[in-house]
């Protein structure tokens, strides 16, 4: 039987199917690692976080359909404003993969190509687009580039009907690509993460790998201040540009 001292958690694998989870989770040390100001609007469910040299802005507006998080930055050090757009069920640690990259470079990769995590963890060519899939088959990531077009998608879909998608992330052209190694790379861990199991999609909820372990309440408790204590502020919300991953993925690897 559960102590007081201690609490049961589900935890879900893979990380595409685990939902959206706590937006504090980006928010927060967005705010008190990061230094950037926030504003909201009491008559609505919305906040605004902006950067401490402004070139940034994040917005989090839930909405039934659509994209909850979008992102905004200004051109800089020769490279052109860029975007990046999160689905309300985008698991927020891959999320916080991408914006951690951002605000705290030490932090990001040091081979910035988005594919490099996914191969590595057993993602593969998808048969029907150019990118890679997850080893489920739920989740592929492409990089679309035709004419001036040029931007990524990040999919997790139940099936091909609409409302099988669980979410998408986007990214224009010029985001650097560090950043998207971020969140390809938080996304691709295998560790489970915790939630709430009703919290789930019933699309997801039949598909993820579920173990429940019983944890120290602490821990549970203490996990967002744990998460702003390990960063530390950033010298420049500023990267310098990095070259484009080609469009076509290196060679798979075989999985286990």
């Amino acid at each position: 039987m559960t102590g007081p001292e201690s609490v049961e958690v589900d935890f879900i694998a893979p990380r595409h199917l685990a939902g959206g989870g706590d937006p504090a989770w980006i928010t927060v040390p967005l705010h008190r690692a990061a230094g950037w100001s926030y504003g909201d609007d009491p008559l609505m469910p919305r906040v605004i976080l902006s950067s401490p040299g402004l070139k940034a802005l994040l917005k989090l507006e839930p909405t039934a359909d659509g994209q909850w998080w979008i992102l905004h930055h200004a051109s800089a050090a020769g490279r052109p404003a860029w975007h990046a757009t999160f689905g309300g069920r985008t698991p927020v640690e891959a999320i916080a993969g991408f914006t951690d990259a951002l605000t705290h470079p030490h932090t990001a990769s040091a081979h910035p190509d988005p594919y490099g995590p996914l191969l590595a963890e057993g993602w593969l060519p998808g048969r029907d687009h150019d990118g890679l899939t997850s080893p489920d088959g739920f989740a592929r990531v492409e990089h679309f580039t035709e004419g001036s077009a040029d931007s990524w998608f990040v999919t997790t879909a139940i099936g091909e009907d609409p409302e099988g998608q669980l979410w998408q992330a986007r990214f224009s052209g010029a985001t650097p690509l560090p950043l998207i190694a971020g969140f390809t790379r938080a996304l691709a861990d295998p560790t489970p993460l915790a939630r709430d199991l009703l919290d789930l999609s019933p699309l997801a909820r039949a598909r993820a790998q579920v173990t429940v372990r019983e944890i120290p309440s602490a821990e549970r408790a203490f996990a967002l201040e744990h998460r702003v204590q390990q960063l530390t502020v950033p010298s420049s919300d500023a990267l310098e540009a990095s070259p484009r991953a080609p469009r076509v993925p290196p060679p798979p690897r075989h999985t286990r």
